[in-house]
């Protein structure tokens, strides 16, 4: 059975990822699509072992079933094609990614024609007709553009360059092998932002890692920020829809805290003004901004699909989720690692002090917030077992830590009365179990951890 995921469907080649699955896929989307009237597709890919066949693959699907089909000049980074669905006026997108996972995946995400994650309805439609209908091929007539250059022109009228110009700054950039090789740089010349890459060609292995920008994939980008004392490292996962970043001292900033940097460079720096939306699994100082500053937030399941849902019905200023994926509310509803990078460059410039002291100054004003997360391997359905069990218990106190609310909206999400939590999700495709936990003391936070995994 083909299952959509929080982002799209993932599997391994060779295995549940073949040609002949995302032909039917594909032959889904189009008769979704017909169903609509839609006329215009677009189609991206990333630099895995056969993206770019896929993708052409998809385009012939399409156009036999008489579609207007755009492909991608070359790989692109999922923004990219995200922001050509929009801007080529085309009624939906298809990118061939599977994002951060190994080497051995790849993955069909679907992008609405606003620029962002399909919505659940347009999933749930596609999944209905898989295998409804013979696939449709032989017709091979689709258009190649470049959606990059485009893209990068739209990122860049974004910003006063002139910051970019006050003074000389390092930047470390780690594209980890994939579509963000060489962006930086460009949206950086003519600058005084001196961007070093590392690890800046295509390598479908990804290195031997995942390409999936966290602490322990970044070990050459923090040594090599500190060996060049450079004042920041960006890195961004296959398709680069998420960031990670490397503070001036080389340690690893956590995707919580640059959650709440960039939410308050939007409201507070930019003057962006709107909502914010976070997903259940997302920092408490999210709140703590919103409230000081005066806006609105929504909580929503784990899963962009859910924040672009709210972007698309009200104005936002910022929204993502603690995976690294962020959404601005100037920009298209879609998660942006490039432009996230270029906004935490420009607030380091702005500020005119290390990252470091600006986090600093942050905990000052809000509290200091320090964030864990386990996956651990469970059994059969131990995962989904043990989270249907919290969800019917009363549950009053945990690791010391009286509980004032329990939230379940995706997992069960225990709060704690100083807004200290910690979150079960069991995965619904593997026999996963996440366990997440923010308190503002790192000792509280991992005891919080070590107490929850006694559950299994």
């Amino acid at each position: 059975m083909i299952k959509f995921g929080t982002d799209g469907y993932r599997a391994i080649i060779g295995k549940d990822f073949t040609f002949e699955i995302v032909e039917k896929i594909a032959q889904a989307q189009a008769e979704s699509l017909k169903e609509r009237k839609a006329k215009k597709v677009v189609v991206g890919y990333d630099t895995r072992f056969l993206s770019e066949d896929f993708a052409f693959t998809v385009a012939e699907v399409f156009s036999s079933n008489g579609f207007e089909v755009v492909v991608s000049k070359g790989s692109c980074t999922t923004p990219a094609l995200s922001y050509a669905v929009k801007h080529l006026q085309a009624d939906e997108g298809v990118m061939i990614t599977a994002s951060h996972n190994g080497y051995k995946y790849n993955g069909y995400k679907i992008k609405g024609g606003y620029g962002g994650p399909a919505t659940v309805e347009i999933i749930k439609d596609v999944e209905s007709k898989i295998d409804k209908t013979p696939v449709l091929k032989g017709k091979k007539d689709f258009q190649i553009l470049d959606f990059t250059s485009n893209y990068l022109e739209k990122l860049k009228s974004y910003f006063d360059y002139s910051i970019f110009r006050q003074k000389e700054i390092k930047l470390i950039h780690d594209p980890m092998f994939a579509t963000s090789i060489g962006l930086f740089n460009r949206l950086l010349e003519d600058t005084f932002v001196d961007v070093i890459e590392i690890n800046h060609f295509k390598d479908p292995y990804f290195g031997g890692h995942h390409p999936e920008p966290i602490d322990k994939n970044l070990s050459l980008l923090k040594a090599k920020v500190v060996a060049t004392e450079a004042d920041l490292g960006i890195a961004n996962d296959g398709d680069s829809d998420r960031v990670g970043a490397v503070s001036e001292s080389g340690e690893f900033i956590s995707t919580q805290i640059l959650y709440a940097l960039l939410l308050l460079h939007t409201v507070r720096n930019r003057k962006f003004k709107g909502s914010v939306v976070k997903t259940v699994s997302t920092t408490y100082l999210a709140d703590r901004i919103a409230k000081k500053e005066g806006l609105p937030i929504h909580k929503t399941p784990v899963g962009f699909k859910y924040v672009a849902d709210i972007m698309l019905k009200e104005t936002v200023a910022f929204g993502g989720e603690e995976s690294g994926g962020y959404g601005f509310g100037f920009h298209i509803p879609e998660r942006d690692g490039i432009l996230s990078g270029m906004l935490l460059l420009e607030m380091v410039m702005l500020y005119g002090k290390p990252i470091t002291e600006i986090i600093k100054d942050m905990f000052k004003e809000f509290g200091e917030a320090h964030y864990k997360r386990e996956d651990l391997k469970v059994e059969g359905s131990q995962g989904l077992d043990l989270v249907k069990s919290l969800r019917d218990k009363d549950i009053k106190e945990f690791a010391g830590l009286k509980v004032k609310e329990k939230d379940t909206t995706d997992g069960v999400k225990l709060i704690f009365e100083d807004d200290s939590w910690l979150l079960f999700r069991a995965s619904g495709t593997e026999p996963v179990l996440r366990i997440y936990a923010e308190t503002p003391s790192l000792k509280t936070t991992e005891n919080l951890i070590n107490e929850a995994k006694k559950l299994i």
